[in-house]
């Protein structure tokens, strides 16, 4: 039993131990209301790391140091006392005594996996070591590159993950356009495709923070798939914005169009750069999220773009 708030690797080694020691392990989450993460995302995450344990989300609605309560909360909740309780602190002797319980003290001293949840929820990037690619997802900072086409995205993407030594996420709405159109030229789009594109965009960026080096480096967003859909389609999608609108961003680099536009076999042209420039500007600024414009040379671009990363990673010490 635990907040698990969040989980990392002190608690994977708590539950592996325990695993080995019982037949039936039954792990309860407990949540209190206003807690971020929530209870039922905590849940989640630890099942992504134990599949065949038994989790359960309960609600916290005792003091930490009213053992007897805990004690009997606990046996109403399983129908009976547990034969073992496994914790990791020094309530664990009094709470499994009250019960009738053996227990197993694991790693109270935090010498085997020396952090604790507290320690993470202060400084999630410095426990990086200690979290798993679920949980990791939820506190990388990300960055999205964004602008108008031909304006040297995907250059500076990777330029910036190579620095990093981290993951970045493709434009999934090109690789899409590319299939559609080289399959059936000139065909007509549909306004469901860019909530499917804009859908398919956030669940590869979601998977793929799992696996950043607390950066994660976004090559465009659902926001401009929303920008896209209004390009082509002649008015604004509400399903796209919605997708947009529930992201969170640590910080957008918007990349000036004062560069040669590129044609290649997708490409809108060069005329429409600087009115979809604009048009981010103006979103942006609607949405209030946070960006910084970088123009100049390819590399001056990277100059600008790794002092601003810098700026976020020294933010969270």
């Amino acid at each position: 039993m635990g907040k698990f708030y969040p989980p990392h690797k002190g608690h994977h080694f708590l539950i592996d131990t325990a695993q080995r020691h019982c037949d039936e392990l039954i792990i309860m989450v407990v949540e209190k209301k206003g807690q971020q993460p929530d209870g039922p995302t905590r849940v989640r995450w630890l099942k992504a790391v134990h599949p065949d344990v038994d989790i359960r989300l309960i609600e916290d609605i005792y003091d930490d140091d009213n053992s007897q309560a805990w004690a009997d909360y606990s046996i109403k909740l399983l129908g009976r006392a547990p034969d073992i309780v496994f914790t990791s602190e020094n309530y664990g002797d009094t709470w499994a005594r009250l019960m009738g319980s053996g227990h197993m003290l694991v790693d109270l001293e935090r010498k085997v996996v020396p952090v604790s949840a507290s320690m993470v929820r202060a400084n999630p990037l410095e426990k990086w070591e200690f979290l798993d690619p679920p949980v990791r997802a939820n506190y990388a900072k990300r960055v999205v590159v964004a602008g108008a086409e031909s304006t040297g995205k995907t250059t500076l993407v990777k330029a910036l993950a190579k620095h990093y030594a981290t993951s970045w996420v493709p434009e999934y709405g090109r690789m899409y356009t590319y299939g559609k159109v080289t399959s059936s030229p000139g065909a007509e789009w549909d306004s469901s495709e860019f909530s499917f594109i804009a859908g398919e965009q956030n669940r590869l960026e979601d998977k793929l923070a799992g696996y950043s080096n607390k950066l994660l480096i976004c090559d465009t967003d659902s926001l401009a798939t929303a920008i896209w859909h209004e390009q082509f389609m002649g008015s604004w999608s509400k399903a796209v914005e919605k997708l947009f609108a529930e992201r969170t961003y640590s910080l957008y680099l918007l990349t000036d169009y004062n560069i040669p536009h590129e044609q290649d076999d997708i490409r809108v042209g060069g005329t429409s750069r600087q009115t979809m420039h604009q048009r981010f500007v103006q979103l942006l600024e609607k949405h209030q999220r946070p960006y910084k414009l970088v123009s100049g040379t390819p590399e001056e671009r990277l100059k600008q773009a790794i002092r601003e990363c810098d700026g976020l990673l020294a933010d969270s010490h």
